[in-house]
This record gives structure tokens, sequence and C-alpha cells, in this order.
């Protein structure tokens, strides 16, 4: 009896761990200001206008959306909008962000296109505090400090609302350290599932459960919606109040039930 109470104890113990883990902040004063929007994934982009293009950013202004949109870090320090590190989808050249410097990095023409690689400056000029916006930290090769820091220095008199999320928890970290007053969002997905290469099975499930939140404390979770009723995202956000994030929803019906259940929605592929 002795040893299932204390056993009983222990299972106690790790599940309220657990459940603190999960914590985050809900009481941002700006995060009712980016509820009610539709938020275009990458712009506008489709029919001939790449993503992340000055071009679908300026569409999806026209047709009164808030955008998300990722950066990378140049070599030389300046902040490109761009996907991937590689150019080899986006633009069919096999370099890295990373290792050009943005004069080198406009040279390149996106999907075919005359588009090329905006610098994340062109596209807050653009935006102005129209919309709302959503800003995915890229980071690679160590830099999710710099990149982060960066980032922030870049937002520093901007008149809009936007927050910024990442998949990488030390982005997180470094904004809950560094930049408190600026809404910070966990980015996930079931990585059981969909295994990242080189991973570990430790990492993946961490990454998958949000148990770094016990270090970044997130003002909301962006998670893949076809994977939304993971239990910790349940948790976080029926426990703890944390606002939720649905991406990339590509139908009418994941729109709206993405919407119903008080998600903000990042949508891809058709006009909601």
């Amino acid at each position: 009896m002795t040893a299932i109470i204390i056993i009983a104890c222990i299972l106690a113990l790790l599940g309220i761990g657990y459940l603190l883990t999960l914590a985050g902040r809900n009481d941002h004063p700006e995060l009712p200001k980016l509820r009610g929007w539709a938020y275009a994934h990458r712009g506008l982009h489709g029919n001939g206008v790449p993503e992340n293009s000055m071009a679908a950013f300026r569409a999806a202004l026209e047709h009164g959306y808030g955008i998300e949109l990722d950066i990378h870090l140049t070599r030389d320090g300046k902040l490109a909008v761009i996907h991937d590190s590689s150019l080899k989808r986006t633009a069919g050249a096999d370099v890295t962000v990373e290792d050009l410097t943005f004069e080198e990095l406009k040279q390149y023409r996106l999907e075919g296109t005359e588009e090329t690689i905006p610098l994340f400056s062109d596209v807050l000029a653009l935006f102005g505090g129209r919309a709302p916006m959503i800003v995915e930290l890229k980071s690679a090769g160590g830099n999710f400090n710099t990149l982060t820091d960066t980032a922030v220095r870049a937002m520093e008199g901007y008149p809009g609302v936007y927050c910024m999320e990442s998949f990488d928890p030390r982005c997180l970290r470094r904004l809950k350290k560094c930049h408190p007053r600026i809404v910070r969002g966990q980015l996930s997905e079931n990585f059981l599932r969909r295994p990242v290469p080189n991973a570990p099975f430790l990492l993946r499930w961490i990454m998958t459960n949000l148990v770094s939140n016990v270090q970044t404390r997130p003002d909301f979770i962006a998670y893949n919606f076809a994977d939304r009723n993971n239990l910790s995202v349940r948790l976080c956000r029926k426990l703890w109040g944390i606002q939720g994030v649905s991406w990339t929803l590509r139908s009418q019906a994941d729109f709206d039930t993405a919407v119903t259940e008080g998600y903000l929605p990042i949508f891809e592929g058709f006009q909601p």
C-alpha cells in the first residue's frame, strides 16, 4: 500500500509539473488588436504572384487582410523576407540566405517573375500600420539572438500592430528576457507524426507538447490546424487561456472552423 501511495504521489507531482510547464501570458494589452483579422500566409500570393513578395503584400493590403511573413538574417545583417534559407525552391538557386549579403540576394528573381526578395524595412514602409503583421523569426546557424534583436530594432517606432513568432524557442526566450513588451508566439505542430531530419525524439516530443513554454511563456500558440487537438494545445488554451493561432488554412470550411474555435486564422490558396 505504501508503494502505491508513493507512486501515486510521484505521478501527481509529475502531472502538476507538466501542467505548470504549459503556462504562458494571456493578458498582453496588444493581443485584442490582433483578433478579428484574417492573415494571408506569406502575403496574398498565387496566380503568378510569388509568396513573400511585395506584390503579395500589396494584394493582402488591398483586400483588407493582415499578413504572416518570414524573416532571415543575411550575411551583412539585413532582414530578408523569405521562407526558406535555401533559394532552391523559390528562386531556383542553390544558395543560402545567411551566406549572402542583401546586395547579392536581390539579384535573384522569385518564381520566374520580376519580383525580388524584399527587405523587411520595405514591407514595414508599405504596411505603415494599416493592418497587423505576424512576423516569423527564421533562425539558422545559431543566430537566434542576433536575429531576434535585429528584428526588434527594425520595429522601433513602427506605428502598427504586430507580433513575433518562431519554431525556435530560443528566439522566444530572447524576446521574454530582453524584449518582453513584444507579443510573442510559439510555432509548433505534431513533430512525432512529421519527423524532422536529425532531430532526436526527445526534442521532437518537447516541441510537439509545448514543454518549452516553461522558459518562454508565450502569448499565443500557433499550431498546425490539423494537429490542434493535441492535449498540450488544448490545455494551453483552456487551462491557461493562451490565444491560439491556426495555420495553414486552405479551405473556407477549415477557416470557419478555426474562427469558430477561437483561433486567429492564417490562410492560403483562397480568399475567405
